[in-house]
Order: C-alpha cells, then sequence, then structure tokens
C-alpha cells in the first residue's frame, strides 16, 4: 500500500467516524461534474506575459509556489493528472490571463478566440467542457482596488472588464 492508498484509508476511517461513508461519495461524484479552475496550476500567473505579476490585485496569492505549472502545456497534464484522480466528467474554467498569445503582450480588450484555440482542442480530445472567465484584477486598471465600482468613468468603462469578455467563442455549445 503506497503512501496515497495510506492517507486515504486513514481519512476514509475518520470519516467513518461522522457517519460519512466515502465509497458512496466517490460513487455519487461519478455522476457530478465540477469546473475546476485553471488557476489552481499556478497560483493565479497565468501566461498573459512571462513574468506575470500579481502585485497590485488584491489577491492572496503570490504566483510563486515551487512546482507550478510553467507554461499551458505543464498547465493542461497537471489538470489532465488532477481528472484521472476525480471520477466523473469535468470542466476547466478559465481566465482570460490563461490565453496563449505567443510571447506577444495583449491587451486584455484585444483577446480574441484564436488565443484559446489550444485549450479548445485539448478540451475537445479529452471531451471536457470549457468555462471562461474574464480576469478583472493584475492589471493596471485594478491597481486601486476599484474596477466596476471606480469613480473613473475611463476603468469602469474598460473594455477588459467585461464586454470583449462576454463574446461568444462559439454561438453553440460544442458538441463534445
Amino acid at each position: 500500500m503506497n503512501t496515497i492508498e495510506k492517507t486515504y484509508k486513514l481519512a476514509k476511517e475518520k470519516y467513518l467516524r461522522s457517519g460519512i461513508n466515502t465509497e458512496d461519495a466517490i460513487k455519487k461524484l461519478k455522476n457530478k461534474s465540477i469546473s475546476l479552475h485553471c488557476w489552481q496550476g499556478d497560483d493565479v500567473g497565468g501566461f498573459e506575459t512571462s513574468a506575470s505579476n500579481l502585485s497590485g490585485s488584491g489577491l492572496q496569492v503570490t504566483g510563486n509556489y515551487p512546482g507550478k505549472a510553467r507554461n499551458p502545456e505543464d498547465l493542461r497534464k497537471d489538470i489532465e493528472k488532477a481528472f484521472s484522480l476525480i471520477p466523473g466528467r469535468h470542466r476547466v474554467n478559465l481566465h482570460a490571463i490563461y490565453g496563449e498569445f505567443g510571447g506577444k503582450t495583449i491587451d486584455r480588450n484585444e483577446i480574441e478566440p484564436k488565443h484559446f484555440s489550444n485549450w479548445i482542442e485539448w478540451a475537445k480530445r479529452k471531451k471536457l467542457g470549457l468555462d471562461f472567465n474574464g480576469t478583472l484584477f493584475a492589471h493596471p486598471n485594478a491597481s486601486s482596488g476599484m474596477t466596476l465600482s471606480s469613480i473613473d468613468p475611463k476603468i469602469r468603462n474598460s473594455r477588459c472588464y467585461g464586454q470583449r469578455n462576454r463574446q461568444p467563442v462559439h454561438p453553440q455549445p460544442l458538441d463534445i
């Protein structure tokens, strides 16, 4: 029995003392779909630039934990590993900063579906759904801590805060 199996056995016994059957919970999970946030693989660094900076973002993360995904390929492999351990058919939730920009700096109001084409193809191959979130932090327009509630109309009405992000990649759901 390996370390993971030993740890699970201990947890299983502890949950059972509280009346929770983990095997039943796992069976139920097989019929549920979860949407795993992409930032769980790199502590919200993203791939917007090679030197993604979270300072002034208002987030309580550092983006610099050991072993974090260094690029989209690493993150996809990490997600595949996580899903191999979680029963069921799932989705991946992508923030705008996880696009693949080819080493270029792309302002968020210029992000297009093409910047996510590798994610889309990967999701199709893996039979995963994709959800999308605009990234409303770690941007010069967020440095005051106010975005949609800013008193500055230039910041409040900035296209990087939602309008561009509401344009569908595919007007119809993907048949995966």
